[in-house]
């Protein structure tokens, strides 16, 4: 005696599924991990430089890393000179850092100085990729300057940076002649930053940065 197939609640009789075959799942499944992968991985760095650098390109370690950033594969970087470079005043420089240089998701924000400054009030209310500190600090030192820019009238909300970056790493000197320890260790701290710690950088102003490349194209290669 055959077996009656079940009925439907309309009383139709109901229709078998057609099963994927294990291979064609596979081959799904593979695609959407390469896809996911794909969308996961940084697309772009960008230099945000310290204020009074004048033209970035011929700057500190700006230009040579921007070179270095664009042979790396999947990768280019943006080094712009940005506008009020001296006083570098928070209310101009995050407009142009999401209008102009489009930090996003896949973006990963390296900033110096002042620049550094800019990269942690921006993660405050932007998802990047990733930010890359180098000279950190939290207060505006005394220094007229510094307290105009706007970086340092309220507290830093730590939990939020956290919260919109995939990454944080940070640079920092014990030597350094225009930050205390105390600040950078602060910083780290507050976003439980990959910290690396020098005795004799000073404020990072030398030409070349090798290290920085080494963590920008490991974030690249591993996504």
């Amino acid at each position: 005696m055959k077996k009656s197939r079940l009925p439907l609640n309309n009383g139709k009789t109901a229709i078998p599924r057609m099963h994927t075959s294990p291979q064609r799942h596979m081959r799904r499944t593979e695609s959407l991990i390469r896809y996911n992968v794909e969308k996961m991985k940084p697309s772009k760095a960008v230099i945000v430089p310290g204020n009074g650098a004048g033209s970035v390109e011929h700057c500190n370690w700006y230009g040579w890393v921007k070179k270095q950033i664009d042979k790396i594969a999947g990768m280019s970087c943006l080094l712009r000179n940005m506008p009020d470079p001296v006083t570098a005043r928070e209310s101009i420089w995050l407009p142009f850092m999401e209008k102009e240089l489009q930090c996003d998701e896949k973006t990963i924000i390296i900033g110096h100085s002042s620049g550094a400054a800019a990269a942690m009030r921006y993660a405050e209310t932007h998802k990047v990729y990733a930010i890359v500190l180098v000279g950190a600090y939290t207060s505006d030192l005394g220094d007229e300057n510094e307290k105009e820019s706007g970086y340092f009238s309220r507290p830093w909300q730590w939990d939020r940076i956290r919260s919109n970056c995939g990454h944080i790493v940070q640079f920092g000197s014990l030597d350094d002649p225009f930050l205390p320890w105390s600040e950078q260790q602060q910083v780290a701290e507050g976003l439980q930053a990959q910290l690396h710690e020098y005795k004799d950088r000073g404020h990072f102003q030398n030409t070349q940065f090798p290290e920085l490349v080494r963590v920008v194209r490991e974030m690249a290669e591993s996504g």
